[in-house]
């Protein structure tokens, strides 16, 4: 059961570990790219900013973003802005994120994403997180997937192998990590592939942050996951 009050707390956790990590850069290292190729950091920062406030909108019944175009536009408006600037956006939309998912609501209700994609109101906190998390990676300012909470790191691979399971263009597979393991892909008696790794290879594989080859891979070739 998801416990989005506790995700909340996760979130402020993470943005602040976030603002940390950047206060320490100064404006000529936002400018410079960031892990996402085509990024800076300052296109990291802006996004993160800019999709706080959409979640904003998804609390409040409105569309995440008016559309993909000004979604983007938004980012790359916002990427140049010196570290001051920068640093207040994402503390001022984190809050007003927080301050949006304190009001009383019902948790279990349906809310619509990106896309048209649908969930309840209490996995949103979540989703937050992710964000931050994997963007605070992104960053590459010495915040690694091996730096990332534990639970963090198991519930985003839940999702994701969630994510690509009956997926036509996966083989049936099962991962593992030694301890936990997971099926993902199309839907079959018995897998097809098995990819072992460490906690960090599996998630950054399953999240397009790493190509794989840290992991071990029997049965097959590593299979190609669609993107996210």
């Amino acid at each position: 059961m998801i416990d989005h009050a506790h995700d909340l707390a996760s979130v402020r956790e993470a943005t602040d570990r976030l603002l940390t990590a950047v206060g320490k850069l100064d404006d000529a290292a936002v400018a410079e790219p960031s892990l996402l190729p085509g990024w800076s950091r300052g296109h990291v920062l802006a996004h993160l900013a800019r999709n706080a406030d959409a979640l904003v909108n998804v609390f409040e019944g409105r569309p995440m973003y008016a559309d993909a175009t000004v979604r983007d536009a938004d980012i790359d408006r916002d990427a140049p802005r010196p570290l001051e600037v920068q640093l207040a956006d994402v503390r001022e939309s984190a809050a007003r994120f927080q301050a949006a998912a304190a009001a009383p609501a019902d948790w279990s209700r349906t809310v619509e994403l990106r896309n048209g994609v649908t969930d309840t109101a209490a996995r949103v906190p979540f989703r937050r997180w992710v964000e931050v998390e994997l963007h605070h990676v992104d960053l590459g300012i010495g915040y690694a997937l091996e730096d990332l909470p534990q639970e963090f790191t198991g519930r985003q691979t839940d999702f994701l192998a969630d994510r690509f399971a009956g997926h036509a263009d996966v083989p049936p597979t099962r991962l593992t990590d030694g301890t936990r393991a997971w099926r993902t892909g199309r839907e079959a008696d018995t897998p097809e592939v098995t990819v072992t790794g460490a906690p960090a290879d599996l998630l950054g594989w399953l999240a397009g942050r790493r190509d794989g080859s840290g992991l071990t891979v029997s049965g097959g070739p590593l299979p190609a996951l669609p993107p996210l």
